[in-house]
């Protein structure tokens, strides 16, 4: 795995990723074959295409290349130097994860409301090579300090429609969170405002009770391609003792409602993730809902999450798709997560480490496995971002 010389001939490419193992969902690539770039688009993918196409030739065998990770749960509302608060210090600067794990998107969900999406659009999303797109809080405030996201008077989903619609390239979607009250206020107004704006809502429920239940969710709040989020989480009733999938879940289904990971650091559970994939309550998307804490605890980052997906029991094929094109199709960004010839050249290399690696989830129970995957290289609009190893280096001689 080297950076092989360029020829002098006539190049037609401007980088080539030699000998790799391509997984492209959207167009239906499983195997080896290149992946030839020319600026900042995919020009093209192909078995054996010659090196002396190319100004720069990396040799990539042994390794999976696949289109950039879309991580559709995420918080990066950071440098606001408010504490305790996603809107501010418990968020993380996107361009400081994100490159190192094979992510060339993100979507903030929540973080900032229709308030203050203008600071957050001036202080993260034009300054980062990562592409950061939101999903707005119907809570003006987004996720401030304290009982910001309990304040029903700053919850206005004409407001938060307005602000998405004038940011039709950014907000991608509603989110209602960490609402504690037994009535539907946020979850109401949330769905309003995507009703409004035509996206998705995301919902991080917190606990069912009797006068707020998660049956009543998905099957009477929630409208089709709305996103319940923490779907392994342990307070969720989505599964029964015997793991089975329980029956609101299945006629939530059936309606479009879908299902996200959001491992977080406390919102993953071994018991359901392993039962799930079992009996076949399998995630829509596969996201690492990054913060400051949990990226240092029981979560790191999003291709652990995906090695935990794979030691649950979900194919490879599977668990690159629901990175890939599949969060994309959520948030409708068609132009993402594929490897179509003339796209955006967003691709991430991995590796699949052999060994014996411990994999923690949010209530400290660890269970062994023996692959974990590793970025090799990020490649962003055409430009390599992360490089782990040198392989775009020249040799030392």
């Amino acid at each position: 795995m080297s950076l092989l010389s360029p020829s002098s001939e006539a190049q037609q490419f401007d980088l080539l990723l030699k000998g790799g193992h391509v997984i492209d969902p959207k167009n239906g690539r499983d195997g080896v074959m290149d992946v030839a770039i020319t600026g900042a688009k995919i020009a093209q993918v192909a078995p054996n295409i010659p090196a002396a196409s190319a100004r720069s030739t990396i040799d990539v065998t042994g390794l999976y290349v696949t289109p950039g990770l879309v991580d559709v749960h995420t918080h990066v509302y950071a440098g606001t130097g408010a504490m305790d608060s996603f809107a501010g210090d418990s968020s993380i600067y996107p361009d400081s994860f994100a490159p190192r794990t094979g992510v060339t998107t993100v979507v903030d969900v929540g973080s900032s409301g229709w308030k203050n999406f203008p600071d957050f659009k001036w202080r993260v999303i034009d300054r980062s090579m990562t592409r950061v797109l939101a999903m707005l809080n119907v809570v003006g405030s987004g996720m401030g300090p304290g009982e910001t996201e309990q304040t029903i008077a700053d919850m206005d989903s004409e407001a938060t429609a307005r602000v998405a619609r004038q940011f039709p390239d950014i907000i991608v979607g509603v989110k209602s969170a960490h609402y504690m009250r037994n009535d539907w206020t946020s979850v109401d107004r949330a769905v309003g405002a995507g009703r409004l704006a035509n996206i998705p809502v995301m919902v991080d429920f917190g606990a069912s009770t009797p006068e707020r239940s998660f049956e009543d969710l998905v099957l009477v709040h929630l409208r089709p391609n709305d996103i319940v989020t923490h779907m392994y989480v342990g307070r969720y009733p989505t599964l029964g003792p015997d793991g089975k999938i329980l029956p609101h879940i299945v006629k939530a289904r059936e309606r479009g409602i879908k299902f996200d990971v959001g491992h977080g650091n406390t919102s993953f559970s071994w018991a359901k993730a392993i039962a799930g994939v079992k009996n076949g309550f399998l995630p829509d998307t596969i996201s690492s809902d990054a913060h400051i804490r949990s990226t240092r605890l029981s979560m790191k980052d999003l291709p652990t999450v995906m090695s935990k997906m794979l030691a649950a029991g979900l194919p490879l094929k599977s668990v690159i798709e629901m990175t890939t094109v599949a969060p994309a199709r959520l948030i409708n960004r068609p132009a993402l997560g594929h490897l179509d010839v003339g796209g955006e050249a967003d691709v991430a290399v991995l590796g699949i480490r052999k060994g014996q690696f411990g994999f923690a989830d949010g209530t400290n129970v660890r269970v062994q496995a023996t692959e974990k995957f590793e970025c090799e290289l990020t490649i962003r609009a055409g430009q390599v971002i992360w490089d782990l190893n040198g392989l775009t280096s020249t040799a030392y001689r």
